[in-house]
């Protein structure tokens, strides 16, 4: 199988007609596998066959072959509940009392709900509640069948955490949805199905980005800018007037800038322009000599330590140099989830958690996030920092140079893993870069500097 956890090749499934016709796809641990298309694609149809299962009176060909035990996560999880029985006696039913408690601490099911009845769990702890039983006898690979259909925005994130926290653990996924803010989250490769048939497939960084065949744009709809149209009338962030200096020099004079919730703004100009002062300045690192900057139409305070731990949270920074904005001596994860204890007074047990959390959703599995900053990649500590940055629950996210030194494979990945978050989270981003290619990939505008002044002010970027 060439390492794989779950090889198809040709799968072949006709009832009358052809639900599946000639599909092909490899799943490796710790991998995850979007297949994405319109209803009746047969997206459901080839993940259950990884399960062995197929319609009454099908016939099948082609190869299934998965090595190991496959654990699967339905559409609707109330079908699979029992209602009249109390979820944590069907799950040691299952199997036993360590297994459960293993099963329910990597799904993140709360112990305490587990003397309840399914109709006393909302809709995203039901959800986690047959993740946890799709744990039970540690699978190789789960299978989840649209698997935040019907759920609110906040209840999704926290679904699409967990998957990624049990990929990071090793468990392959397998994801049949046509939620592709959900796909964007979590996939590494993807597969796109129209009628039975693969009309593309590819690394999800290049598919969700460049696709090739118009039905897959069609089901993207310029991914990399939904969630800025959701609500681009709403203004998170305005800048008026702003004049900064340093020392007798002014490097930014009567800047304005308004940006909606949702929307991504590339700041862009040459070195010294004023880019990073203006970055800094929205987030009270450097004060301004004059002007104002505001969120949600009322204004914040001039430096960091006047400002209140709600609004340090609310605006977020990551740094250019993210090994610099690390402290060598301490594990990384220690230092992440300083942010949810200081800024969400969470104890520290519950600030860890919060941080692996987090840190999951960005890729960086535990025991890399155990170790000290000096161990770990460039491309893995920007990714460090931007759990650090979402840890807080920010409104507004301004990244400084955050793909500069970066090689063109991890550059990519960061640059996708933005666009995901967000998608994930709605997100308005700032970006202070100098590389046309990332505005490209992920600005609405740009604002252009120039020696500390507006350039040519705001210029919608075409489509990527």
């Amino acid at each position: 199988m060439s390492g794989l956890v779950v090889e198809v090749v040709g799968l072949r499934v006709e009832v009358g007609r052809a639900l599946v016709d000639g599909v092909s796809f490899g799943v490796g641990a710790g991998e995850v596998v979007a297949i994405v298309g319109a209803s009746g694609s047969g997206k459901t149809t080839a993940g259950l066959a990884l399960l062995g299962e197929f319609p009454v009176g099908a016939a099948v060909s082609g190869d299934v072959r998965v090595r190991g035990r496959v654990g699967y996560v339905p559409q609707h999880p109330g079908a699979v509940l029992n209602p009249v029985r109390r979820v944590g006696a069907v799950l040691r039913e299952l199997a036993t009392g360590a297994e459960v408690e293993r099963a329910v601490e990597a799904a993140r099911f709360p112990r305490a709900l587990l003397d309840r009845y399914p109709h006393q769990l909302s809709g995203g702890q039901q959800q986690r509640l047959v993740l946890a039983q799709a744990l039970l006898g540690d699978p190789a690979v789960v299978v989840a069948d649209e698997p935040t259909t019907g759920l609110d925005r906040e209840t999704r994130d926290e679904v699409v955490a967990e998957f990624a926290s049990i990929v990071a653990r090793g468990v392959a996924l397998v994801v049949l949805s046509h939620d592709m803010e959900v796909v964007r989250a979590l996939a590494d490769h993807v597969v796109v199905l129209r009628a039975g048939k693969v009309i593309e497939s590819g690394p999800a960084a290049e598919l969700l980005t460049a696709p090739r065949h118009p039905y897959t744009r069609a089901l993207l709809v310029e991914p990399l800018r939904a969630a800025a149209n959701e609500a681009i009338s709403t203004e998170r962030l305005r800048i008026e007037g702003l004049t900064a200096k340093h020392g007798r020099n002014v490097v930014l004079q009567d800047i304005d800038l308004r940006v909606s919730a949702g929307e991504c703004v590339a700041v862009m100009g040459p070195s010294g322009s004023g880019k990073t002062t203006l970055a800094r300045c929205v987030v009270g690192l450097h004060p301004p000599s004059a002007g104002t900057v505001a969120l949600d139409g009322r204004p914040l305070a001039r430096t960091l330590r006047s400002r209140s731990r709600q609004d340090l949270a609310a605006v977020q920074y990551v740094f250019q140099d993210a090994r610099a904005s690390f402290d060598h001596r301490r594990p990384v994860l220690d230092q992440v989830a300083r942010t949810a204890a200081r800024l969400r007074d969470m104890s520290t047990a519950d600030s860890e958690s919060a941080a692996l959390a987090a840190l999951a959703e960005v890729r960086l599995a535990e025991d890399t996030a155990r170790r000290r900053p000096t161990t770990l990649s460039g491309g893995e500590l920007h990714r460090a920092a931007l759990a650090r940055a979402l840890l807080a629950r920010p409104r507004v996210l301004v990244c400084d140079e955050i793909t500069t030194g970066l090689d063109a494979v991890t550059r990519t990945g960061v640059l996708r893993l933005l666009a995901a978050l967000r998608a994930a989270h709605g997100l308005t981003l700032v970006l202070i870069t100098h590389d046309h290619a990332v505005a490209d990939h992920l600005a609405d505008r740009v604002l252009t500097l120039h020696n500390g002044l507006v350039h040519n002010g705001h210029s919608r970027i075409g489509n990527p």
